[in-house]
């Protein structure tokens, strides 16, 4: 079997109804893994993609404005592969940033990203379901600190911290724990950047690579950390930026 495949392994990828989380759902399928893609809302434009390509696929709605959503989802199940992509953004002033506004990102995309991974942590032990792979999506703001979005920046810093506690208790126990820190993709969400004639220009000046990422740029990385290849590669936060930290 190569080193690649994910063959007989069964995956659960958060936020998988678009985007970067779609383009990890349809690469994990295209190497033999069968996608539970999870969302807030439908995913079944992913899933057409998973079916039309060959590969397996299901959906799932977990709305982690509950971090406890995925609390009972893993026992018993199979699961070997967790992607966590799912997250949220809101933008203002430090000066005025509200307390609604900061819970509800770290609600998201903190507090859920902990609680979804114990929970299929436990699952796989119980099980004994190992090797098993977890693949947190931080974000370039896991090193910058940004402008105007005070309760992502400390979520994603938050994330890379995490990832390395886990991969330090589980390392030895089979389960690989990894991210990936996107740089800037073409995706709806950066749409308004790319359409601002000055801010692409700034941007993409900015980016050795010279282009914007592409979604299955992330997709690819995230079938490769979940696979054999990466065995040895525990508590990584993975830059997938074009180079932008490097500039």
């Amino acid at each position: 079997m190569s080193l690649f495949s994910l063959d007989g392994r069964r995956a659960l990828v958060t936020g998988a109804n678009t985007g970067i989380g779609q383009a990890i759902a349809v690469s994990l399928a295209a190497q033999g893994a069968n996608v539970t893609c999870a969302g807030r809302r439908d995913c079944d434009e992913t899933l057409e993609k998973i079916h039309a390509a060959g590969g397996t696929g299901e959906g799932l709605r977990l709305d982690f404005a509950d971090p406890m959503a995925a609390g009972d989802v893993f026992d018993g199940a199979g699961y070997s592969i967790l992607v966590n992509n799912a997250g949220i953004i809101r933008r203002a002033d430090s000066l005025e940033f509200s307390e609604a506004d900061w819970d509800a990102v770290m609600d998201v995309n903190l507090k859920a990203l902990f609680f979804t991974t114990q929970a299929f942590a436990r699952a796989c032990l119980t099980a004994g379901n190992t090797p098993a792979s977890v693949v947190n999506i931080a974000s370039l703001l896991s090193f910058q600190g940004g402008i105007r979005v005070p309760s992502y920046t400390a979520s994603k810093h938050g994330v890379a911290g995490l990832t390395k506690i886990l991969a330090n208790e589980w390392a030895a126990k089979g389960i690989n724990v990894n991210a990936i820190a996107p740089g800037y993709i073409a995706t709806n969400n950066t749409e308004a950047l790319r359409e601002d004639a000055d801010r692409n220009r700034a941007i993409l000046e900015r980016i050795p690579a010279g282009r914007w990422g592409e979604a299955e740029d992330i997709g690819g990385t995230a079938a490769f950390l979940c696979s054999r290849a990466a065995q040895y590669i525990h508590g990584a936060v993975l830059n997938v930026d074009g180079g932008w930290l490097a500039r």
